[in-house]
């Protein structure tokens, strides 16, 4: 087995601040098998206007260094693709490990207008840049939200015909916890297997109202715990390369 893509060393050179957060997501990684995988790592930011709050106190930025923490462990390059979306998507970014310091806050604050929600827009500019992009390593897509999408039937579509790909996308709700707003994801997780989608390629956990708020290592378990199942089914069905 090997070991982490990027190691500690170049991590502390690099992004001193991540430290703490790589060696978390090391430990989770860890314990759901996953230590000295290989996975690309996207990163999907609602940029609707009831999003403002957490864009401006922080919770957007702490999300995207967590990733990023994740992300050395499991791709080499050291940057993590970004997809900003509204109505449309407004923008495809890149973040890196280093130069990480506020930067999904500046690049936010240069898109203009927040619009409404519309998840199948950001699921189809991912899956294009990881077409586009020649990778066979399958691929964790962590997908953050706020709210239900406009079109319900247009994601639950992109949804299923991505599972023919190798592309895991874990959704993660931040607001309150009881909205009704968020019922459409959980029924997207629980869409069927095999009549609605060839495998389980979704997962959901909801981050509460003030998401810098839940501890690293409950995160990265969050993150990363349904992973493995989908590795394995997706490996069964030909999905993702042995």
């Amino acid at each position: 087995m090997t070991g982490s893509a990027i190691n500690l060393r170049k991590v502390e050179e690099t992004a001193p601040a991540l430290v703490s957060l790589y060696k978390s997501a090391g430990v989770s990684l860890h314990k759901y098998g996953l230590e000295g995988g290989r996975a690309a790592v996207y990163l999907v930011l609602d940029y609707s206007g009831s999003m403002r709050p957490y864009y401006r106190d922080g919770s957007v930025q702490a999300l995207a260094d967590r990733v990023l923490g994740l992300s050395a462990h499991l791709d080499d390059d050291g940057r993590v693709p970004v997809v900003f979306f509204s109505t449309e998507v407004d923008a495809v970014e890149e973040i890196s490990l280093s130069g990480h310091e506020g930067r999904v806050t500046e690049i936010a604050s240069r898109l203009g207008h927040m619009g409404k929600t519309s998840y199948d827009a950001a699921m189809e500019a991912v899956i294009d840049h990881y077409l586009d992009s020649g990778s066979t390593d399958p691929a964790l897509v962590v997908f953050q939200t706020d709210g239900g999408p406009l079109s319900k039937f247009a994601a639950e579509k992109y949804l299923c015909k991505a599972a023919r790909l190798p592309l895991f996308w874990q959704f993660v709700g931040f607001g309150n916890t009881r909205s009704s707003q968020f019922d459409f994801l959980r029924r997207l997780d629980e869409l069927p297997v095999p009549s609605a989608r060839v495998v389980d390629n979704a997962g959901y956990f909801h981050a509460g109202l003030d998401p810098r708020a839940v501890p690293d290592s409950q995160l990265y378990d969050r993150l990363v715990g349904e992973f493995p199942v989908w590795l394995a089914a997706a490996r069964g069905a030909g999905i993702v390369r042995a």
